[in-house]
């Protein structure tokens, strides 16, 4: 059964400026294996927490850095959880789908239980 489906757009561009605008920003949103991706990744990255937090209509207080997104080898794409997100999630499939092309980064999470 689908209990959340979320949906995330990100101008990459207008990001790129709040990190650099926003000391530490990039601390708070993003573990050190995510840091070391472009910009457009890292937008991506941004857009798929978002879009988590949006099917598990989650309100404020998870911490970003709870969901990490890795690839497979492959390039699939793949959260990693930890703390209260990874509590919340317990036992849940969650789907993930993201891009980037011509300035826009998009991420579409569903979260699935059986």
């Amino acid at each position: 059964m689908i209990e959340g489906i979320g949906i995330d757009v990100v101008n990459i561009e207008r990001f790129a400026q709040s990190l650099e605008r926003t000391p530490g920003l990039a601390e708070r949103l993003f573990t050190a294996a995510e840091r070391s991706k472009p910009i457009s990744s890292l937008a991506a990255r941004f857009a798929a927490k978002e879009a988590l937090a949006k099917a598990l209509n989650a309100g404020k207080g998870l911490l970003w850095l709870d969901a990490e997104v890795l690839n497979l080898e492959g390039g699939k794409p793949l959260f990693l959880f930890r703390g209260e997100i990874a509590e919340i999630i317990d036992g849940a499939t969650v789907h993930l789908s993201i891009s980037h092309d011509s300035g826009i980064a998009s991420a579409v999470v569903i979260v699935e239980r059986l």
